[in-house]
């Protein structure tokens, strides 16, 4: 998911002294945003805790929703620490310590694959500065110059006598040494944990099930609550007749609460059955008739306007055209996507007095702590976030909807903790929705089949606008026009501009964004201008990269994806190769799919060839997974994924009309790792963005006809089974 980035500045001036823990261990703290500069007095955020048997606790400071950044955060700790991972234990940090510390821990939401990226500056201080007062302790211990002494696996060693100590025994020494105010980072050269691929640290728990996901939270004497929203958005009660149900066993109460019902029972299910008999009369206002095809006549309004918010304008492109040799026209669309998480929307929520609890799935806690204080009508400083683990994410847990109803319903019912769990149904008919988005490219070819002049028109709600309230930097939502306005190709003439298109149906961060749409339409235009010349793919892609730091980065991945892909070799017979490459969340992506198609329309993946060039590959092991991962939830997107709208209201209830793909359909998938250091590139949302074009290249390749809309099901295509 991804949002602005907060102004996080960071710099040795907020480092602070270190202080004794009640072990008499060392903690390293420092402050982040640069607003806590000015509390009254120091607040000491720590990251490391090293207690007296050699364990090492550091703090993670996100949320952990598979996403594997649990892991690769603390790794960045640990090797500044030279700490040896075996003795590391992980721990969450909590959004009211963040309070309590006015923010020392810095942004803990778990969105835009910015964990790592925008971290990883403090988060490597944070383990040198640790590593440094070990070694000054060490040295006062033996009184000799610290230069004569060495960390390494968690203990100091004294090189000319190879006396050494363990970071244990130090800790309580160098917990009363002042912080060091320059800390010299490693040469990447130098890395002994970053680059390697570790284990998860989750993992163990994971398999065992000792895990505890949002839906497993646990109060004693809690109620649950099953809730019913309007079918269509914005709509609310007009009355409510529970009669048939209030003095059924188990049943607590059923609540109005303007906007959605709430029933509360002894359980969940007693609760959601109960509420399939609650009759609700709904004030759905002028939305009622809102249709797919209504909302497509909108988008292409928004096409014919004379006049639109304008998101790049290079050259003289209207006058390029008028005079290219050929022109080539297309129109692409994809469309509202629900977010399906394993785990639905829960959040449990205790209000007692002015004091409120809340555990919840969330991905940005901070969030989370701020819209239940609101809510529940208490002080911040009286709120508590307790971490839980997300059974899947993808930007839907950012936004705080759910929480505001469970606190909602525990203010209704004081003294009670309330666990609060939407449906299947409630969740896939009440999200808030990847953009659907009309695309139309217009190109001018010269004589030699350069492109000299591209249009690219953007038809779209905005998620900045609508969402987050946000006002629009020259009209343009960029995440609508993301990987159109910055694409690297040396094309003379550019001009992006973009219609704001908003309906009453709610759009928000889908994993990958704008990146999950546009590179689909962007790069298999590029490809339809390749066909047209008569060229590769893959060449006339890299004929079009200009000689800049930017669009190198593409042309290296692009060449590292294909050459482990085999692309200068004929693939076999019957079978079609498509290509993409895409830049965003500050990394580089490219990929290509090996597909057939036979006779009844099935197409068969034989071959998923995706890579990366991050910067920095922290942690490959689960680089790896995040790819994979990417792919599954790619492929469904593009093969199935769809939501429509009928009289208001979203068709789609569940899995057997919003469909997921299958494990006997997956395809191999190869990952490549090529970091070429230098910078520090998101993994998460990147991973999916080349997918869609690589893959429907190679099926429009293997039919001879171009796809320009998904999925793919409504071109009568299915997926083969692996």
């Amino acid at each position: 998911m991804s949002t602005p980035d907060q102004n996080i500045g960071m710099d040795r001036r907020h480092f602070l002294k270190v202080t004794s823990t009640a072990a008499a261990g060392l903690s390293v703290g420092f402050f982040v945003p640069q607003s806590a500069q000015a509390a009254d007095t120091p607040q000491l955020n720590v990251w490391v805790e090293i207690e007296p048997n050699d364990t090492i606790v550091i703090r993670y400071a996100r949320a952990e929703m598979g996403q594997g950044s649990m892991t690769s955060a603390p790794m960045i700790i640990a090797e500044e620490l030279e700490a040896d991972w075996k003795k590391v234990r992980v721990e969450y940090a909590t959004a009211h310590e963040n309070l309590r510390t006015k923010r020392a821990y810095g942004d803990m939401a778990s969105v835009g694959s910015r964990t790592i990226r925008n971290s990883q500056e403090y988060l490597r201080k944070a383990g040198a500065t640790g590593r440094e007062m070990l070694v000054a302790a060490a040295a006062q211990q033996w009184g000799v110059p610290a230069s004569e002494c060495k960390a390494a696996l968690s203990k100091v060693t004294h090189m000319p006598s190879k006396r050494s100590l363990s970071y244990g025994k130090l800790a309580a020494a160098a917990a009363k040494l002042e912080a060091p105010k320059d800390v010299k980072l490693k040469d990447p050269k130098d890395w002994t944990l970053i680059g390697k691929p570790i284990p998860r640290v989750d993992i163990p728990d994971i398999v065992t099930g000792r895990t505890r996901y949002g839906i497993d939270a646990q109060v004693p004497g809690m109620l649950h609550a099953a809730i019913a929203a309007c079918p269509v958005f914005n709509g609310t009660v007009k009355t409510m007749d529970a009669s048939k149900v209030e003095n059924r066993r188990g049943i607590v109460k059923v609540l109005n609460l303007g906007t959605f019902v709430a029933v509360v029972a002894d359980n969940w299910w007693r609760a959601k059955e109960a509420l399939r008999e609650v009759a609700v009369d709904w004030d759905v206002g002028e939305h009622g008739t809102l249709s797919s095809a209504a909302i497509m006549a909108h988008f292409k309004a928004g096409m014919a306007q004379t006049e639109l918010a304008v998101a790049r304008n290079d050259g003289q492109t209207a006058e390029a055209l008028g005079k290219a040799a050929k022109v080539v026209e297309a129109e692409y669309f994809t469309p509202y996507l629900a977010h399906a998480t394993m785990e639905p929307m829960v959040c449990t929520a205790w209000l007692q007095g002015d004091k409120l609890d809340i555990w919840c799935s969330t991905q940005n806690p901070e969030a989370t702590l701020a819209v239940g204080a609101a809510t529940a009508g208490v002080p911040q400083a009286n709120v508590k976030v307790h971490p839980m683990q997300l059974g899947g994410g993808l930007g839907r847990k950012s936004p705080q909807d759910f929480t505001r109803q469970a606190v909602t319903i525990a203010k209704a019912m004081p003294g009670k903790a309330i666990k609060m769990l939407w449906s299947r149904e409630e969740e896939i008919q009440h999200g808030l929705y990847r953009p659907a988005s009309l695309m139309r490219f217009k190109a001018g070819l010269n004589a030699n089949d350069k492109v000299d002049a591209l249009h690219i028109r953007v038809s779209a709600p905005s998620i900045l606008a609508t969402l987050l309230k946000l006002p629009l930097p020259k009209g343009v939502d960029g995440q609508a026009v993301a990987c159109f306005n910055d694409h690297p190709y040396d094309i003379p003439n550019t001009l992006v501009d973009y219609a704001q298109r908003n309906t009453n149906v709610p759009v928000g961060f889908w994993r990958t964004v704008g990146h999950s749409q546009n590179p689909y339409g962007r790069e298999c235009f590029i490809d339809e201008l390749a066909q047209t010349a008569g060229q590769d793919p893959v060449a006339y892609r890299l004929a079009m990269l200009p000689n800049n730091e930017k669009a190198n980065r593409d042309r290296a991945i692009l060449l590292a994806v294909t050459q482990a892909a085999g692309w200068d070799k004929k693939p076999p017979t019957g079978m079609s190769r498509g290509v993409a490459v895409t830049d965003g969340y500050g990394s580089w992506t490219a990929c290509v799919c090996e597909v057939s198609v036979n006779a009844k329309n099935e197409v068969k993946i034989h071959r998923v060839v995706i890579g990366i060039d991050p910067g920095y590959a922290v942690n490959p092991d689960n680089i790896v997974a995040q790819f994979q991962g990417s792919v599954v939830h790619g492929l469904t997107a593009i093969f199935w994924g769809e939501n429509t709208i009928k009289e208001g209201r979203v068709e789609q209830s569940n899995f057997h009309d919003y469909r997921m793909m299958r494990l006997n359909e997956m395809p191999k998938v190869e990952v490549v790792i090529a970091p070429t250091g230098g910078f520090w590139g998101g993994v998460g949302e990147p991973a999916q963005a080349p997918l869609a074009p690589a893959l429907v290249n190679a099926i429009s390749a293997a039919l001879g006809k171009r796809i320009r809309s998904l999925p793919l099901k409504n071109h009568g295509l299915s997926l083969a089974r692996a």
